[in-house]
């Protein structure tokens, strides 16, 4: 794209994140007002497992009465599936919805693939916690998809170890530090838990829970915060950490780290809700012997926690059927029987407060069959969901944390060092691509 017609993009998004106006092409003409006479169909986009089950409810039930049928696509995730929408939209040939992850949006709704549908959505902003909807509203009047599930962080324990070794769960991140020293002291070859560099989505969770702003707007320019306090002070917290051996430092999600939670050498786990999940495979001999509790806080007079993961249903501005398209994503993601059927068939912890204490999620994970609460507390935390801050380039900054915080953690050298490279290679490729970036 040429680097003029890049600017004014910016320009256009820029005035969105301030909400001044909308993008162009999120406007209202007849095709856009999803008006038709007669059946409409519409393709949609996803990846999640078992959706096309889920979206035969919608094809007989809503979908049949309003004659408006889904037809799913499936599709690979991440940002395989982010260059293929913004290919087939190039062309003018984006499917009518697509599955999004939250960190995802600014970069669709820069190129103007997603269009603003807060006029078709109905009450749904009502169904979710503040910090869940702002994700999809990029902070403006706008929205530019329907939450559809979450990742809110918590902290994972053995709860017969913890005991064992007489320590007490951390209520905030002093006492967690505290904690792996004590550990440590009783146990040398036992890790509290680990700092995993391949896991930059886990990063980010942490510093948005810490306050940290990623990507911010200053008058008609972006701005940069990666290596902001808040997110400074979480890199030193767990370089910290890793340097003087008080936490292990080696990735997660390998046959050791596997192994390290199947045996006890490893006795806690920073994740988010969908854990019980991979702790079924990865320490299948310890099911019952774990407990959840909310993740540890900065300050004692702050209760909020981030998010790790997370999707959403967006409208494409290629569709010709844009209200039909957003009546569709508000019941996905809104209609009880709907919510149901993605829990059971998709497996996904819902965005919607509500479907949290309702069916699938009245009694807890097979894993944790001992916390009766799990789901309960799981709500609770849900709601203390931190907003965020994403940009056009997320993809730059998540490679570059794994490269510079890999190197880091390996070596256990200096956190915030690695901190400034992802900060001064996001910017960099902001700039190379044509965004407008204050210093």
């Amino acid at each position: 794209m040429p680097n003029t017609k890049r600017r004014r993009l910016v320009t256009s998004v820029v005035a969105v994140a301030l909400g001044s106006t909308a993008l162009a092409g999120c406007g209202s003409s007849d095709e856009d007002s999803g008006a038709a006479s007669g059946p409409v169909s519409l393709t949609y986009w996803t990846w999640t497992p078992g959706m096309d089950k889920v979206v035969d409810l919608w094809n007989k039930g809503q979908g049949k009465k309003d004659q408006i049928s889904v037809t799913v696509k499936k599709q690979a995730s991440g940002d395989t599936l982010v260059t293929k929408i913004l290919t087939a939209h190039k062309a003018g040939k984006a499917p009518d919805l697509v599955q999004a992850e939250y960190q995802a949006l600014p970069t669709l709704v820069s190129n103007d693939a997603l269009a603003d549908i807060a006029k078709n959505v109905g009450d749904a902003k009502g169904k979710f916690a503040d910090g869940v909807w702002q994700q999809t509203t990029l902070g403006t009047d706008a929205v530019y998809a329907v939450p559809q599930d979450i990742g809110p962080m918590m902290f994972y324990y053995r709860a017969d170890l913890f005991k064992q070794y007489g320590l007490t769960v951390p209520a905030t991140w002093e006492q967690f530090a505290e904690t792996a020293r004590a550990l440590k002291e009783k146990a040398p070859d036992t890790d509290l838990t680990t700092f995993s560099a391949n896991d930059s989505g886990l990063f980010a969770g942490l510093a948005q829970q810490a306050g940290a702003q990623w990507w911010t707007t200053a008058g008609d320019k972006w701005k940069v915060g990666i290596a902001d306090a808040a997110t400074k002070k979480v890199a030193d917290f767990w370089g910290g950490l890793v340097k003087e051996g008080a936490v292990d430092n080696q990735p997660m999600y390998t046959p050791a780290w596997n192994k390290a939670l199947n045996t006890g050498k490893q006795i806690a786990w920073v994740s988010a809700v969908w854990a019980p999940g991979t702790l079924t495979t990865a320490a299948p001999d310890t099911k019952g012997k774990w407990a959840m509790a909310p993740l540890p806080q900065w300050s004692n007079a702050k209760n909020v926690t981030g998010s790790w993961g997370g999707s959403s249903t967006a409208v494409t501005t290629d569709s010709k059927h844009k209200e039909a398209a957003a009546r569709f994503a508000a019941w996905l993601n809104t209609d009880g029987d709907a919510l149901n059927a993605l829990a059971k068939e998709s497996g996904i912890y819902p965005a919607s407060s509500s479907a949290q204490l309702s069916g699938a999620f009245t009694t807890p994970p097979e894993y944790f069959s001992n916390q009766a609460d799990f789901y309960t507390t799981a709500a609770k935390i849900a709601k203390t969901t931190a907003p965020s801050a994403w940009g056009p380039n997320v993809n730059v900054a998540y490679t570059t944390f794994k490269d510079a915080f890999g190197a880091a953690a390996k070596d256990k050298s200096d956190f915030s060092a690695a901190l400034d490279k992802m900060q001064s290679a996001t910017v960099a490729d902001m700039k190379k691509q044509g965004f407008e970036v204050s210093e």
